[in-house]
């Protein structure tokens, strides 16, 4: 296992019935097992964005018992997100997007202990928000964000889980600053390079953010309980046109600006 998180603080040892039977699908796998479960019930996960990526992230996280979820958005819900940010509904067009999706969290599992911030998450907010986390999930659309928390992370030690979606691509990696070697986003994109291509201006197939919110909750998991093998030092490159899967291996850049020691 590339990383297993020592901030995590176990209060208790034990889950109440209706617990024990919600996850038991989970708990009865050997590598999750009563630890694990437990692990993820007292993990705090950060998600910045609640759209494409950000919708069945937060979704799996909080099925999953994934105990306390903050998430960020300063935008609204529109009716042409529907066709690929599924934590939202025909009847939640014009609500904030963070509060649609903390209803449907809170229908999903009612246990986990939702934080939703109509924002956008910068500044001395955002390094204290990446602080406190176990973890952090970039769902977010643009570099600017993405840069300040591969910043904030790099400083904190926090792990980053960085997904993207476009037309029929996407991409996903793990970083994991200070343990093994781990390159950071700045390492894999330059800061002065092209600004990212949107949704918006260039499409995407509904599917795709699916694949890449569900594996950045998958890399989430794995990270919190300490098992696997994750995505760190590699970047999963996803073809849903051909459906074709590639791993590209990403080295630490001896001269980034944010990770060079």
């Amino acid at each position: 296992m590339d990383i297993a998180l020592q901030k995590i603080t176990i209060k208790r040892n034990t889950m109440n019935d209706n617990q024990l039977y919600r996850y038991s699908r989970q708990i009865m796998l050997p590598q999750i097992d009563i630890c694990g479960q437990l692990k993820l019930l007292h993990a705090n996960v950060l998600i910045v964005g609640a759209g494409g990526l950000g919708s069945p992230a937060a979704m799996y996280l909080a099925a999953a018992g994934v105990g306390h979820i903050t998430l960020y958005d300063d935008d609204h819900v529109d009716l042409s997100n529907l066709q690929r940010q599924i934590a939202h509904h025909t009847h939640n067009v014009g609500m904030d997007k963070v509060i649609s999706t903390l209803e449907t969290l809170k229908n999903l599992n009612s246990d986990v202990n939702v934080r939703a911030i109509k924002a956008k998450l910068e500044g001395t907010t955002l390094e204290k928000e990446v602080q406190g986390a176990d973890i952090v999930l970039d769902c977010s659309d643009n570099f600017r964000t993405r840069f300040a928390l591969n910043a904030a992370c790099v400083q904190y030690q926090t792990p980053l889980v960085s997904g993207a979606a476009i037309r029929f691509e996407g991409q996903v990696s793990v970083f994991t600053a200070g343990n093994n070697d781990s390159p950071c986003y700045n390492c894999l994109y330059q800061q002065d390079g092209e600004e990212v291509q949107t949704c918006s201006t260039n499409g995407v197939i509904s599917p795709i953010t699916g694949i890449v919110g569900s594996i950045q909750a998958l890399e989430a998991m794995k990270i919190i309980i300490g098992i696997g093998e994750t995505l760190t030092g590699r970047l999963l490159v996803i073809d849903g046109f051909t459906m074709e899967f590639n791993t590209l291996r990403l080295r630490k850049n001896a001269q980034c600006p944010t990770c060079a020691q």
